[in-house]
């Protein structure tokens, strides 16, 4: 399912810069994603654009950590 918005996950597993940029290196690579911005503070990823909530959720998998919606 597609959709056009701003979705907002929480990805409790980061604890560090490196895993900041694993997760917005590989949510980056699904097409139709316009933005990333990840708070590591807060475990929290923002995501704009037309894009799969699935791909989203593989996408921070393959970078090594799971996404809580």
């Amino acid at each position: 399912m597609e959709h056009t918005e701003e979705l907002t996950f929480r990805v409790p597993g980061m604890t560090c810069g490196h895993c900041v940029s694993a997760v917005t290196d590989e949510v980056r690579k699904i097409d139709g994603v316009t933005a990333v911005d990840v708070d590591l503070d807060t475990k929290i990823v923002r995501v704009a654009g037309t894009h799969d909530l699935e791909a989203i959720r593989g996408a921070v998998d393959e970078a090594g950590y799971e996404a809580e919606l």
